[in-house]
């Protein structure tokens, strides 16, 4: 089992720019859905936010933050990023580009910053729920923190 205080880039980065967080950690399993995450943190699915990257027609990429239990509405994000068309980007292509693994990427800390958007739910909760970074770990944080910290912005794009 994966030991709370084991600390994430993500951790790191929340911890420079003092943020508040909580970490949770779980058995990492490759195989777990978001929603199955949600349930094992004892925590409605709606406030967990899984992270998926994107490529535009004009080969731009995009990072957009959706409930778990939520698909991206692709048009709807061309929309927000203003493109033509969106696409989602090849699994093999997301470490080197991202820094992260299938599963454990996360808004906070990619190795470049690509324009964000997050699900326009977030903004009315007190906390949410992303991936810390790394396969069995999650944050727990103010909505109006991550958006500052990973330079979200609000969208309709589900």
């Amino acid at each position: 089992m994966a030991k709370v205080n084991d600390k994430t880039n993500v951790m790191r980065v929340l911890d420079s720019k003092k943020i508040a967080y909580n970490s949770h950690a779980y058995e990492a399993d490759p195989t777990l859905s978001g929603e199955d995450i949600a349930r094992i943190l004892g925590e409605d699915p709606d406030k967990v936010f899984k992270t998926l990257v994107t490529q535009g027609k004009t080969n731009t990429y995009y990072v957009f933050v959706i409930p778990v239990k939520a698909e991206l509405d692709l048009k709807k994000a061309a929309k927000a990023s203003g493109e033509k068309s969106i696409a989602m980007i090849k699994q093999k292509d997301l470490l080197p580009l991202t820094g992260y693994v299938h599963g454990g990427c996360s808004p906070i800390g990619m190795k470049k910053q690509f324009k964000t958007f997050i699900h326009e739910t977030a903004e009315g909760y007190d906390r949410v729920f992303v991936s810390a970074g790394r396969v069995g770990y999650q944050i727990e944080l103010q909505p109006a923190d991550l958006i500052s910290v990973a330079s979200c912005e609000l969208a309709d794009i589900v």
